[in-house]
Parts: C-alpha cells; sequence; structure tokens
C-alpha cells in the first residue's frame, strides 16, 4: 500500500470520508471482511487433529492446512501493495473478500487433504488483498476527525476474532463436525461483499507497471524456503536442502533486482534506518513464536494430555484475551517509555511463559495451564502494540503505507516460517513435537527481545 494510493484517495471526492450513513454500513463491510480473514487463521489450528483423522493423513502434512494460508499471504503481499494503485482500492477489497468467500466454500466440501491445501492457499491470496487494503479503506471511510476510531475499530476487528477464534471452533466441534468452520464464511462474506459493494464508491487508479520478474522471485523465495524448512521434516534431507539453498537465491536475486528497478516492492529507504530493519526483525520472531505455540498446542492438549477439543480451545483462549487487554495498557505505556524497552520486556515475558508450558507437570490441571497461557498473552500483548509503533513512526509520515506493508510481510513471514517449522519439529520430534515447537517457539522470542534491546541501544547512541 503506497501513500500516493491514500493521497489521491484523499484528493478525491472521499477526502472527508463518506457520509454517516454509508459510513457506517461501509465500514461494517471492509470490518467484517478483516474480522473473518483473522477469525479464519484462529479457528483452524483447533480443528487440525480432527482434520487429520477425517481426512486420513499425518499430523505433518495436515499442519500445511495452515502453512498454505500463510505462504499464500506472504508471497501475495508485496506484489499486490505494488500494484494497489492500478488496481484500485475498491476493486482490490471485493476481489479479496469474493476469493475468500469463494475459497472458504471449497474449504468446507474438500474431500482429500490436497484439495483442503488448494483451497487454503486461495484464502490465504484473499487475505492478503484484504490486507493491503483495509487500513487504507478505513481511512478513506471515515472523515479526517474520526480517522482515529476508524483505526480503533479495525484494531478490534483483528483482536477480537483471535480472542474468541479458540472458544468458537471448539463449541463448533462440540456440535458438529470440522467443515463448518469454514462453512459460517460463505453467508457472512456473501453480505459483507454485497454491502461493500453497494455502499464504497469507486477509488481513482493510476498506470503502473507490473512488475513480473521481481513478483517471480518473491514468489520463489519464500515458497522455495518455507516447502524446504517442511520437507526437512519429511526425511528427505537432500531434496530439502536443495529446496532451501534455491530459495535463499531467489532471495538474493530479488534483492539485487529490487536495488536496479524504478519502484521496487521492497522499500530499502526505509529497511536502511536501523531502528526499523530492527523492529522488523523483532516482529518476524515474535509471531514465528506465536504461530509455533498456536499451531502445537492444539496437539499437545488433545494428542498428549487426552483433552478434548472444547477443552483445548478453552484453554488456549487466556492467550489472545490477556494480549487484547495488554496490548491497550501498553498503548498508554509507549506515550512514557521507549518502544524497544516494553517489546523487550514483552517478549521476555513470553520466552518465559513457553518455557514453563514446555515444563508442566505431567497431569497438569486447567489452573496450571490456563496462567501460563495468560502469561504468554501478557507478554505478546506488551510487545505488540510498541513495536507497531515504533514501525510506522520511525520513518516520515509520507512514507507511513510502506511502513504498513512491512509491517504485514513481518508478521506473514513470521506466521508462515513458524508454521513450516511446525512441521519440521513435527516430523523430528514425533511425540515430543509439540513441546519441542514451544522451546523453539521460546528460542526466537527471547531472539526478538534481543534484538529490541539492540533497536533501544542504537536509539540512546543517536540521541547521545
Amino acid at each position: 500500500m503506497s501513500d500516493t494510493t491514500l493521497s489521491s484517495s484523499s484528493s478525491s471526492s472521499m477526502n472527508d470520508g463518506l457520509p454517516a450513513r454509508e459510513r457506517r454500513w461501509a465500514a461494517v463491510a471492509v470490518l467484517l471482511g478483516i474480522a473473518l480473514s483473522n477469525l479464519s487463521t484462529a479457528v483452524v489450528n483447533i480443528a487440525l487433529p480432527d482434520m487429520a483423522l477425517s481426512l486420513g493423513a499425518s499430523d505433518a502434512a495436515t499442519v500445511w492446512v495452515v502453512n498454505g494460508y500463510q505462504l499464500a499471504a506472504v508471497v501475495c503481499l508485496l506484489p499486490v501493495a505494488a500494484m494497489v494503485e492500478a488496481l484500485g482500492l475498491k476493486r482490490l477489497f471485493a476481489t479479496g473478500l469474493a476469493v475468500f468467500t469463494l475459497s472458504s466454500l471449497v474449504c468446507a466440501v474438500a474431500p482429500t487433504l490436497g484439495t483442503l491445501v488448494s483451497a487454503r492457499l486461495l484464502q490465504g491470496v484473499g487475505a492478503a488483498l484484504l490486507s493491503v487494503a483495509g487500513v487504507a479503506l478505513v481511512r478513506v471511510i471515515y472523515p479526517q476527525r474520526l480517522v482515529g476510531k476508524g483505526m480503533a475499530w479495525l484494531a478490534m476487528a483483528v483482536a477480537v476474532p483471535a480472542a474468541l477464534g479458540p472458544t468458537f471452533a471448539a463449541m463448533v466441534l462440540a456440535v458438529t463436525s470440522w467443515p463448518w468452520i469454514f462453512l459460517i464464511n460463505v453467508p457472512l462474506g456473501g453480505v459483507a461483499l454485497w454491502l461493500f459493494l453497494s455502499t464504497v464508491p469507486g477509488s481513482e487508479r493510476t498506470a503502473h507497471r507490473f512488475d513480473g520478474l521481481g513478483t517471480l522471485l518473491n514468489g520463489l523465495a519464500f515458497g522455495l524456503l518455507v516447502v524446504g524448512v517442511g520437507t526437512l521434516g519429511s526425511g528427505d534431507r537432500r531434496l530439502a536442502l536443495a529446496e532451501i539453498a534455491l530459495g535463499l537465491v531467489c532471495f538474493v536475486l530479488l534483492f539485487r533486482q529490487q536495488r536496479r528497478h524504478p519502484s521496487p516492492m521492497l522499500p530499502f529507504d526505509l529497511l536502511r534506518l536501523p531502528v526499523f530493519s530492527l523492529a522488523v526483525l523483532t516482529s518476524s520472531c515474535s509471531y514465528t513464536a506465536q504461530i509455533l505455540a498456536y499451531v502445537s498446542l492444539p496437539f499437545l492438549f488433545e494428542r498428549v494430555l487426552n483433552m478434548t477439543p472444547v477443552q483445548s480451545g478453552l484453554l488456549i483462549t487466556p492467550w489472545p484475551l490477556t494480549t487484547a487487554i495488554a496490548a491497550q495498557l501498553a498503548g498508554r505505556l509507549v506515550v512514557r517509555y521507549p518502544a524497544a524497552v516494553l517489546s523487550s520486556l514483552g517478549l521476555g515475558i513470553l520466552a518465559a511463559g513457553l518455557v514453563l508450558m514446555v515444563f508442566l507437570p505431567a497431569e497438569p490441571a486447567y489452573w496450571q495451564i490456563a496462567w501460563r497461557m495468560a502469561l504468554c498473552g501478557v507478554g505478546f500483548g506488551l510487545f505488540q502494540t510498541p513495536n507497531n509503533t515504533a514501525m510506522m513512526t520511525t520513518g516520515p509520515a509520507t512514507r507511513s503505507g510502506a511502513a504498513s506493508g512491512m509491517n504485514a510481510v513481518a508478521r506473514f513471514a513470521g506466521w508462515t516460517l513458524g508454521s513450516a517449522l511446525v512441521t519440521l519439529l513435527f516430523g523430528l520430534g514425533g511425540e515430543q513435537g509439540p513441546a519441542l515447537c514451544l522451546a523453539v517457539g521460546a528460542a526466537f522470542a527471547a531472539s526478538g527481545a534481543v534484538a529490541s534491546a539492540a533497536r533501544r541501544w542504537r536509539e540512546v547512541r543517536a540521541g547521545g
């Protein structure tokens, strides 16, 4: 998403937002679409064990239901963000919502794991389109004086589905089968699309040359690296190492190609700022740790501790719930304390919580799990808001669109790497796979805390 898009939108007839009635319905449509894409991420993890049994697939293979979604999203983010001016915000969001809704239907009726993973790839494409267009649309729908209110609602559309997703999935699985966690998207997505098309006017579009080579290298780089890490878990080490090596080569080629491109997808001006680049690194580490835990915990609860899906979902819920609470607190603290300090503190707490989960008693009581999950959530919430604030305010205001795009890339890249590592660690660890994932997640959280501390050192050095 570029600043040109926002400025062109601001100079259009929508520079003071939509009329009140249209604004309300347009906001409902946008926020519902964002909420559905985030809910889809939160609910699937709980259903993975049931999917594996229903489709006759291994645990490691079933994790690709998550991997495929994350991989497709992260591959699409940079190319879509670079083309948003040519596509237009309305077309971009409507296409994303339509793709997401239709692919949800395919997920629900998928007869095999291959079909389900393919449909999840399409869902990831839709989620990427929604993610790129969502923030810009909120700034267009609301008048300038109410943009803060719109952003607050957008934050709720992200946080609430994450908090309620595990419980919602557990409730669905308690009364019916896993396809219904996808079917719920179909009527709601259809309503959101109809409201969106009825209320949001078209946005200005400008000519922009599609970077075919950069898009190809971007897809190959992320795809080969993630698939290679996943292949390590299947035992074919030579193939896995070859895929990883080719992925790294593609990353180098992408970097060189982007350096010469007149309109690069990568915001090199921001990445040259040490504080910004360290914030991106911190974000990727934190989201890698998060997804390592989120994907592996249902297997720990249901396969190792012999709990039901309902119990599993309820026990995971304290994490996102306390994240939402701590994030609000961190939003107030970041005005008084350095973002890097708060981020380091939060990731340190997250690492401690994950280590404590590794050393659960053999037969833990519910409260022994719940307080550890709440601790992880507090740590993640204390990190999230300050780090995002740092990413969005380090560079000039005119580059807020590029900063937002890198924020999304860091998030999805972390999720994608974490999902691929789950496949690897499940293949290597067997029954100890979930515990191994939590330990590696703790290591990533600790690494993020170190990166954030380095950012604070840079800030102090620059100030001194």
